[in-house]
């Protein structure tokens, strides 16, 4: 089962959320995202549990409580889908990008 932790503080490293979780069984995977643009912490990861069991454990007793000064919260992921992928914005230019306002041709200067 894979999990999503949110409101990680910023210090919070994949190998301390590892250590954390895997007091509820087997981690096969963690890892805190992090911001391309600036290397900091968005504040969120993701922990993978192979057993069902545990994970679900391990999802009721974390949720709400104090890791690192912060309060978690935590819940089975859902899937990501086509829709929720991030997309790149268009690049527009300056003109484009603006309101486009003419006059009409019968209208006095």
């Amino acid at each position: 089962m894979k999990i999503f932790v949110a409101k990680l503080a910023f210090k919070t490293t994949a190998e301390d959320l590892r250590a954390y979780y895997e007091q509820f069984g087997e981690v096969t995977s963690c890892k805190v995202i992090m911001d391309h643009e600036t290397g900091r912490s968005k504040c969120y990861g993701f922990v993978e549990m192979p057993n069902d069991d545990e994970a679900y454990r391990a999802v009721v007793e974390t949720d709400d409580m104090e890791f690192q000064g912060n309060v978690l919260q935590v819940r089975k992921s859902r899937p990501q889908t086509e829709k929720s992928l991030p997309s790149k914005p268009m690049k527009q230019d300056m003109h484009s990008a603006r309101p486009h306002f003419t006059r009409h041709p019968n209208e006095n200067a």
